[in-house]
């Protein structure tokens, strides 16, 4: 029990204090947060390693236990480089607060039996989220807002399945409930509790907050929230609903499914238009949770493997992504793609750790993603054997998805670092920010070269029931060593070569030089897509908000408050024809 209760205690107190330090005391908070966030990663350790644990309304299990070793290991890497990418901010005491709580919270989620403590602590996390995007100040009052409205209604629809499972179950206890779902009621018990975990997670259609928040909130917020700690917690709720608490139908199989591809494709089309590389990312960070979605829809062992390995590799890498590209937001002070460029020179390491995890999100081998995605693509092949034709349009959808994936990600690598130098001369940033992302980077290799020594031993089969098979083998050890060695002969060739008597020519149109001005930018090339048949309607539906849950909801409740303000016009006779219609319902009503 207090393995479990310790560190939560210890971050709730640790909060408390922080808030109430003087803000001139601005090295004592960051060393102070610094040094409990690595507490946490070591108590979020011990939990990993003395599980399974169980307590009065606290269980650990193979499943539980990984994801709040993931919390613990990204709380510390994003405490470390908030250390000096909130250099910026006056006051920073509320951020590392929050933060501190956000670790120690997610911790209690994860490890919840209770229905009544998940949803407490679920909320509560909510309530931080909104107070970090206000970090950024006035400017981002309308997104929390926004953020908290989807977030906080996502949650209400969570509370009522949960509801609807007691009234099923009679139990609160997570661990002791199996519900199969064979008729309306326990399926709309598992649809509203799946929102919650959509809206947390940010698959479709409860996404829009993370665009808008990753755009005007500290990247650091964005990093440790959408991009790792939701995405955790998320995925994890809709697995232990699949795996412990709801035998499903194959209707609720075939909707996560539809629900993976939408997300997959919507976020990915998205991600091609945005000139703004924050905004970019968050779009590719949804469509990686369709994957996610997908694999756990299947129903099948490896694809509940491979939709929880997907989870993992997409915090790690997606992190690496926005803190990489963060470090070239703290020397240029902007995230726009048409005016970065040039910074792969300037800040090599923050490039080369960006380009790991481009490779790893887009699938490439012998990176983590690429084994993941792979494991989904075998799980819908052997959904296959079922018969129907839903798999093969998952399946063209998934790599097609990944193929949309590598054009963003070639476009997000071409606008910040690549491309002709829009600024002036910068320099690598400091040990604090470069660490965390040289460490997730190095793990983008070994969770894709050791997939089946580290990751899947330690992390994922403990959790499956009955192990894992494989309908197929990819030697991903030889694989990176032929890929390396062909990478090795090619460099060799390449010095090996005579370039003396090489001769350069500059490009020329028609007989005429290219001038900058006749010079094509990756971001304009890109823009193409929006002008492309009835993707263009598509595209101009989504520039009005038509596919955003948050602003149709808006609309529909400002329609209904006009409607009652033109119905309450101060006219006495209006008054007294609704009083009368009321009383005639009234009565027709006591009739009967």
């Amino acid at each position: 029990m207090g393995v479990l209760l310790q560190p939560i205690l210890v971050s709730i107190i640790a909060g408390l204090f922080i808030l109430v330090l003087p803000k001139t005391f601005r090295k004592m908070t960051e060393g102070f947060s610094l040094v409990t966030s690595l507490y946490l990663l070591a108590a979020s350790i011990r939990i990993f390693l003395k599980a399974p644990i169980e307590a009065d309304f606290l269980y650990v299990d193979s499943l539980s236990r990984f994801i709040a070793l993931g919390i613990g290991f990204f709380g510390a890497l994003v405490t470390l480089y908030s250390t000096r990418s909130m250099s910026s901010y006056k006051d920073v005491s509320s951020y590392y607060a929050c933060v501190i709580w956000t670790i120690g919270i997610s911790l209690l989620a994860s490890v919840s039996n209770n229905v009544i403590l998940l949803i407490a602590a679920w909320g509560f996390l909510g309530l931080l989220l909104y107070t970090l995007i206000n970090v950024s100040g006035a400017r981002s009052a309308a997104i929390s807002k926004k953020t908290l409205i989807i977030v906080a209604g996502s949650d209400g629809f969570m509370i009522l399945g949960f509801a609807l499972l007691w009234r099923i179950t009679g139990s609160l206890s997570l661990s002791g409930i199996r519900v199969e779902i064979d008729n309306p009621l326990s399926f709309w018990a598992f649809l509203f509790i799946a929102i919650g975990a959509f809206a947390k997670a940010g698959a479709m259609p409860f996404h829009s907050w993370i665009p808008d928040t990753a755009k005007e909130a500290p990247i650091t917020v964005t990093a440790f929230l959408p991009a790792s700690l939701d995405k955790l917690l998320g995925i994890y709720l809709l697995a232990r609903l699949v795996m412990n608490v709801f035998v499903l139908d194959n209707f609720s199989r075939a909707l996560l499914m539809i629900i993976g591809v939408i997300t997959i494709m919507a976020g990915a089309m998205a991600a091609l238009v945005q000139n703004d590389f924050k905004k970019l990312l968050s779009f590719c960070a949804i469509s990686q949770v369709g994957y996610i979605v997908l694999g756990i829809g299947t129903g099948s062992v490896i694809g509940l493997a491979g939709g929880l390995f997907h989870m993992v590799n997409h915090a790690i890498y997606k992190s690496c992504l926005f803190l990489s590209c963060g470090n070239v937001e703290y020397r240029a002070n902007d995230s726009d793609l048409d005016r970065l460029g040039g910074f792969a020179k300037m800040m090599p390491l923050s490039f080369m750790t960006a380009l790991t995890a481009f490779f790893a999100m887009s699938g490439i081998p012998p990176f983590n993603g690429f084994f993941s995605k792979w494991m989904i693509y075998q799980a819908l092949v052997e959904k296959g054997s079922e018969g129907g034709v839903l798999w093969i349009f998952c399946l063209v959808a998934a790599m097609f998805g990944s193929g949309l994936a590598v054009a963003a990600s070639v476009k997000l690598i071409n606008g910040v670092f690549l491309g002709p130098r829009k600024h002036g001369l910068a320099r690598e940033v400091p040990w604090q920010m470069w660490l965390p992302v040289v460490i997730l980077a190095v793990l983008c290799i070994v969770f894709g070269v050791f997939a089946y020594i580290v990751p899947l031993r330690y992390l994922i089969i403990p959790v499956l029931p009955g192990g894992l098979a494989f309908i197929g083998a990819w030697p991903s050890i030889k694989a990176a060593l032929f890929l390396l060695t062909g990478l090795g002969a090619g460099v060799l060739i390449c010095f090996m070569g005579n370039f003396k008597g090489v001769r350069e020519s500059p490009p020329y149109i028609g007989g005429e030089e290219i001038s900058d001005e006749m010079r094509l930018s990756g971001t304009e090339f890109y823009n193409t897509v929006k002008e492309h048949g009835m993707l263009r309607g598509i595209y101009k539906k989504a520039e009005t908000g038509f596919f955003d849950i948050y602003e149709q909801g808006k609309n529909i409740t400002l329609g209904f408050g006009r409607f009652f303000q033109y119905l309450h016009n101060g006219v006495l006779p209006t008054y007294l024809v609704w009083a009368l219609l009321g009383m005639m319902g009234l009565f027709l009503f006591l009739v009967k």
